[in-house]
């Protein structure tokens, strides 16, 4: 449970935002999205690896 103190005479759109800033921080949107499709575990290798390649190339080209 995400709690957000407000302050006295604190705006509550500035309290607002600092609730949503913790929320998404939780990561919670990210996983239902993820969660919302089954993904062979065999895809998910193969993505991660490719990403992983991607960066390896990325670095190599900054270097």
């Amino acid at each position: 449970m995400i709690i957000v103190p407000v302050k006295e005479g604190e705006n509550i759109e500035k309290s607002l935002k600092k609730f949503k800033r913790k929320f998404e921080k939780t990561g919670t949107i990210k996983e239902l999205r993820r969660r919302q499709a089954f993904e062979k575990p065999s895809v998910v290798k193969r993505i991660a690896k490719e990403r992983a390649v991607y960066v390896q190339k990325l670095q190599r080209i900054e270097d």
